[in-house]
């Protein structure tokens, strides 16, 4: 955990809405509730770290705040099964150890993270009904079904005797006509004609216009485009998480007289779930590669995960310029299919992926040549109607960049909502006829690296980073009792200086005049060592405009 600052006092009587993580950005998301001195928990999810960060497998929010209440802690109530709202579950409930709450399908996912973790059995798993309410007093909790690009999405209904909260989640009003999924408009409308104090709200497409498509459109498009490369290898892309666009390429495959064949783990584990469910009851098993290996060319169609450009996901093996053993090969004139859209910092591993299958002559096609996709998220005009239905005193943005909460806050003020806040993670909002920002709470970001969580700002992962960014260099100096440099500094560097190379040679020069500069402090170990560090710093910035990790193996005979 990071280091521990002073959290405020919150007044028992007070109902306070704490992000923990999800309210400045995509990911993380984790809120709080607190009210009579209890707390309960909505989602608990990851984050995935840029190129900044080498080496770190996800990132978490912090949750040291809750962490020193866990006794006070009623609950944690997952609205989906995405890993930006339950991914963290399996790295954290250790220092929460609280009850957790879930629909079905968000259950078949959430065992396999708790099994990784060594928590099946221990974390108390409550399997809930689609609508249902749990008593968790002083909240009633109550789910209703929302639609989304996974299957049993949810808002949360959360009452108090202080006032009444809905929690969105992710959503959209346009229907899952492949799954059936809908969102149930008559109780959204119902819940706002009892008086809603707070909306928390999704954001991420706040700027987007109205979108009319659905994903029985998607599937209709597929089928088009399958027929127009008979005989030719296919692939789609897709997230695998999307549940309906899996079973619309199926059914889009079939209609072609092709099978199909799941490409990445993360696909079989949603398919493992959806059958769990009963959502592919009408979908037989899909091949495996090696199965898929032994049918006649273009007669399967490939899911593969990795639209996002991800480095050893089924899709970048697909792009690969030469055969592998025993594996499925891409060639001219295959096509590939991005089901999918681009999300933002994505879109240079994306590029970099489509260029490999493009030097390959394999045809690319996205979704800007066709409609291939449609989000799972809201439109503009449904967070409209959104506002229109349930009109909140006070709107509550989260889940989006910096533009986006912005524009929600003006957008839902415009639309009636008398205050509006867009939030940092830690602040604690008092939600009230006048709701105030009372103070802050310990927050942050946690890495998962490899089998370790630590702090973002830890030493380890700000070395390495510098390592990758300006390299490393060693240098390791041999000197006598009376301090004189015995033969020439010996340099191991690692992305800066080529071994042999005349910079070497002057390098080592400069360290040795550096050293032999101190007089009777060259006797000090740790004087001599900054004499070497210094010569070497001067060296590089002058001639390389770098600044690399240093480190100094000095020897004294």
């Amino acid at each position: 955990m990071i280091e521990e600052t002073k959290d405020i006092v919150i007044d028992k009587d007070k109902f306070v809405f704490v992000p923990i993580g999800g309210a400045t950005g995509v990911g993380m998301n984790c809120f709080a509730y607190g009210y009579k001195g209890k707390w309960l928990i909505v989602d608990l999810g990851v984050g995935f770290p840029g190129d900044g960060l080498p080496g770190v497998d996800v990132l978490l929010p912090d949750v040291s705040f809750l962490e020193k209440n866990k006794k006070d802690i009623l609950g944690l109530v997952i609205t989906h099964a995405h890993e930006d709202h339950l991914g963290a579950v399996g790295h954290l409930w250790r220092s929460l150890q609280c009850p957790i709450y879930v629909t079905a399908f968000a259950a078949e996912l959430l065992e396999s993270k708790l099994v990784e973790n060594s928590l099946l059995g221990r974390a108390e798993v409550n399997v809930c009904e689609l609508g249902s309410v749990i008593d968790l007093k002083p909240f009633e909790v109550e789910f209703v079904s929302m639609s989304h690009s996974i299957p049993e999405a949810n808002a949360l209904r959360i009452k108090t005797d202080k006032g009444l909260v809905l929690h969105t989640g992710d959503w959209k009003l346009v229907p899952d006509t492949v799954l059936n999924q809908k969102t149930d408009e008559k109780r959204l409308k119902e819940i706002g004609k009892e008086g809603v104090l707070a909306l928390v709200c999704d954001s991420t497409n706040v700027f987007s216009g109205e979108n009319k498509l659905t994903e029985m459109d998607v599937r209709k498009e597929l089928e088009k485009l399958i027929a127009k490369y008979e005989g030719k290898q296919i692939a789609v892309a897709c997230f695998a998480s999307n549940v309906s666009r899996v079973k619309s390429i199926y059914f889009a495959a079939k209609k072609n007289n092709r099978q199909v064949c799941l490409m990445g783990r993360s696909l079989w584990r949603m398919d493992a779930a959806a059958r769990a469910c009963g959502y592919f009851d009408d979908v037989p098993e899909f091949l495996s590669e090696s199965e898929a290996l032994e049918q006649p060319k273009g007669s399967v169609l490939f899911i593969c995960t990795g639209s996002q450009g991800e480095p050893r996901s089924a899709l970048s093996n697909l792009s690969s310029l030469t055969p592998q053993k025993n594996a499925v090969f891409f060639a001219p004139e295959d096509v590939v299919i991005f089901s999918s859209r681009i999300i933002p910092g994505n879109e240079k591993a994306i590029a970099l992926l489509q260029k490999r299958f493009k030097t390959k002559d394999v045809e690319i096609i996205t979704n800007k040549d066709a409609d291939i996709h449609v989000s799972g998220h809201f439109s503009g005009k449904d967070l409209q109607q959104m506002y229109k239905w349930i009109k909140p005193k006070i709107a509550l943005p989260v889940h989006g960049e910096a533009r986006e909460l912005n524009e929600h806050v003006s957008l839902a003020l415009k639309w009636g909502a008398k205050y509006a806040f867009a939030l940092e993670d830690g602040e604690v909002l008092e939600l009230a006829d006048k709701p105030i920002i009372l103070g802050e709470v310990e927050s942050g970001i946690l890495a998962v690296d490899g089998k370790k969580i630590l702090s973002l700002g830890a030493e380890v992962i700000r070395k390495r980073r510098k390592m990758i960014e300006d390299g490393t260099l060693v240098v390791t100096l041999v000197l006598d009792g009376a301090g004189t440099v015995l033969g020439a500094p010996k340099i191991s560097s690692f992305g800066l200086i080529e071994d042999g190379t005349d910079d070497e040679e002057r390098v080592k020069k400069e360290i040795i005049t550096e050293v032999q500069s101190l007089g009777d402090d060259v006797l000090r170990d740790d004087l001599a060592e900054n004499a070497v560090r210094t010569a070497v710093r001067r060296f590089l910035k002058e001639f390389y405009g770098k600044k690399p990790l240093i480190e100094v193996h000095l020897v004294r005979i």
